[in-house]
Formats: structure tokens, sequence, C-alpha cells
């Protein structure tokens, strides 16, 4: 099979990155299918990052999909045991699926019947393709509205239907344009990774209309729920109390800072989970029970340790913001999350190419914007959420330099007399 094209652009890196050399006695090839499907871009530049630091080397890592939180280590004890050690419902343990359910009643106003409405997975990742393969036939067309993160398109490849791309810069309100007689599902992440909008209560409103009006779902995958602004998010579920066209995903890696843990969830209307709960039975059977009975118990506790430092970071972000545009950097709109979504265009070259040159050259990582969409090529995705202020100003500084040094090598901008990088 060939390397995938994006990589041709970064040939040093190919073997690191994950791709493989053809030989003609390799034995049966796999599905034809899986030619198409690329590997996930930001895993691909942090799985190298965990290499050059498991060698020493210090990297910046603004690439990662998550904020470190410092959460302490509850008891495990006083859990049901041996239940722990044991399969667990398929639809997650009942006490946990309460715990979600009256979460997303109280806090977002959306109701939920633990018993029927919601199913507990391994992660909120396996969620989405999970209700992706429940609603989707092959050659039926899910919208995925770019910016998108990077598994969206490649999970509605591995459904055997076809991911209609809305470019960056087209918006809620002309999404019409792109619906046809194929259009199943509209896919949507509020907030958004990686710009950080939160959608607008007329925006949730109009994907509403449009699903009413078509006969269509709306997926929407709000694992940064909590990562906004004092007050300003609004799930789509608030809009379609019943789930008539509604499905939530979302995750106990970003609220509760326990990404390893592996642990999401799926809220819809009853008929569509039994469908979810098939795959789910067929492909996990269910999470790790003892992690489910962990957050179960200590669920109030975790939140009320990350909920303070879910703040910082959003006011981090804020100061982060204002360090940019004083420093003339351009981004796309968004005020939520950890993510910023950064504009290299007066580089002249690709986010790969940039990406790989800030990495190798100067230890700072960050994520090619053409992962996320072909519209995307002229950014890349600073992720906030890791390292200190200082170290993320630095990388930042860096991010800022590099695009002026490429911008005077590729002769589209000129000498100022300003002293930057080599």
């Amino acid at each position: 099979m060939k390397p995938h094209p994006s990589l041709a652009r970064a040939p040093r890196f190919a073997a690191a990155l994950g791709t493989r050399p053809a030989s003609a006695d390799a034995g049966p090839v796999p599905a034809e299918h899986m030619g198409g499907i690329a590997q996930a871009l930001s895993i691909r530049y942090n799985n190298l990052v965990y290499d050059m630091k498991s060698r020493g080397e210090d990297v910046i890592v603004l690439s990662l999909g998550e904020a470190f939180f410092d959460i302490p280590l509850f008891r495990f004890d006083d859990l049901p045991m041996p239940d722990g050690y044991h399969y667990s419902h398929s639809r997650g343990v009942p006490e946990l699926r309460r715990r979600l359910a009256a979460y997303y009643g109280e806090r977002y106003g959306v109701p939920v019947d633990p018993a029927d409405e919601i199913l507990v997975t391994a992660g909120s990742k396996i969620a989405i393709h999970m209700s992706l393969m429940a609603i989707l036939n092959p050659g039926d067309e899910a919208m995925v509205l770019e910016p998108a993160w990077v598994s969206y398109t490649e999970q509605v490849k591995l459904c055997h239907a076809v991911p209609v791309m809305v470019p960056h810069d087209a918006g809620i309100f002309r999404l019409g344009e792109f619906i046809t007689a194929r259009t199943r599902v509209i896919i949507v992440n509020n907030p958004n990774n990686p710009s950080g909008k939160l959608l607008t209560a007329e925006e949730l409103a109009h994907l509403h209309e449009l699903a009413d009006e078509h006969g269509l779902f709306i997926l929407s995958d709000e694992a940064y729920s909590d990562f906004v602004p004092e007050g300003r998010f609004i799930s789509l579920g608030a809009g379609d109390p019943e789930k008539r066209h509604t499905l939530i995903c979302n995750s106990m890696s970003k609220n509760h800072g326990m990404s390893g843990w592996r642990l999401g969830y799926v809220i819809g209307r009853p008929t569509v989970i039994d469908e979810v709960l098939k795959i789910n039975q067929h492909l996990v059977t269910c999470p790790p029970t003892i992690l489910q009975y962990y957050l179960e118990r200590h669920f109030a506790e975790v939140l009320e340790i990350t909920r303070p430092q879910i703040a910082e970071v959003v006011r981090r972000r804020a100061e982060l913001a204002a360090f940019m545009d004083a420093r003339g950097m351009t981004y796309l709109p968004g005020d939520s999350t950890f993510y910023f979504f950064v504009s290299i265009g007066r580089a002249g070259v690709s986010s790969e190419e940039f990406c790989t040159r800030l990495l190798t050259a100067h230890g700072v990582s960050t994520v090619p914007g053409i992962g996320y969409g072909d519209s995307c090529d002229g950014f890349i995705r600073v992720s906030v959420g890791t390292e200190n202020m200082e170290r993320t100003r630095r990388g930042i500084v860096l991010v800022d330099e590099l695009i002026e040094v490429l911008a005077m090598e590729n002769g589209l901008l000129a000498t100022t007399g300003t002293e930057v990088m080599a």
C-alpha cells in the first residue's frame, strides 16, 4: 500500500509517524477501504513527542488534547468487590448512569432517563463511532463542519458512509446549501476543538430547524462542555428534550480530567440507544467496571476539584489570547476549550511542513491544521492545557517567529530588521 499522501512532505519522519515500505511478499493485504482511512494526525504527532521525550529531549508540548489537573487518588478499597473484577451492565453500571443523567439535567437542562436514554462505554470516541454506526447506512452522507476533530471524517468512512465537509468560513446558517437527498446527520462539536468556538442559541435553533425540515439527526460532541466562560454553554439537547433527532456524546476525559481512564457516554432517545447498545455489546461489552464504580462514588468530589482548575484554564486561555493579539497573531474566533486554531497563512508552507519544522528544529509540538479539514491547511492547533504559562508563552513566541522566518524565506514578507530565530 502507498503511504498516506500527507507524509510525502515529511519523509524523514515517515517511520516515526507510522508508515512502512511496501513489500512484495508481505502476505494478504488489508481491506481495500482501509487505504482511504488516515491515521489520527494529532495522535501521530503526539507519538513522535513521546519518542523524543523518552530520549531525554525537552519539548514544549502544545499538541495534547487534554488539560493536566491536580487530582488526588481516592480510595478503591470501599468499592463493591468482587463486582469490580467482573463484567458490568452493557449500558453502564446503573449508579453511574443515574449520576450522569442528573448531571445533564441539573447543569444543562437536558432531561435524561438513566434507564434507557444513556449508555456508558469506553470513551466518547467509541461512543461517537457507535452512534454513527447506529444511524448511517452505506452511502449516506454525514455533514462535518470544519475545523473538525480529526476522527469524525474517518469514523464516517469506517461506516461506509460519505463525509461532506463544510469549509470553516461557511458557518451554521449556510449548512442548508450542503444538504442533499443522501444527508443523514450533521456532526457538530460544541464547543469546538480546535477553534474554541461556542455555538449560540440562534445557531443551535437553526440546527434543530434543519433537522426537522430535512429529517436529519444532529450529533453533538460536547466533550468540552465545562471549558467555557461561566454560564455560556447551551447543550443541543436543551432544544430537543424528547431527543427526536438529537444525539449527545460526552466524556469523563475532559471535565473530570481523566482521559486515560477511557470513560464516555452517549445520550439519545431509547430507540436509538437500543441500537447503540447492540454495537457496544459486540465491540466493547462494557467499560471497566471498577473505574465506573470509582467515578460514581467520587463524582461530586472530582468535579469539586476540577471545576476551579477548568475555570483557571479558561482564564489562562483569555490571557494568552491577549498575548497573541499583542503580537499581531491571528486565529479563528473562540473563547472556550483550551485550544487556539492559529493562522500560519503568511508562512507560505503546508501545516505539516510547519509543524514538523517547529518540532524538530525548535522543540515545540503543535498539530497541523490539515487534519481538521482541507480548508484548514493554513492553521495549526495550539493547546494550552498542559504546560505552565512561561513555557506556553515561549512556545507561542517560537510559533510566531517561525511564521516570520518562513514568510521571509518564501519571499512573502519584507525584512523589517527585527531579529528572529534562524
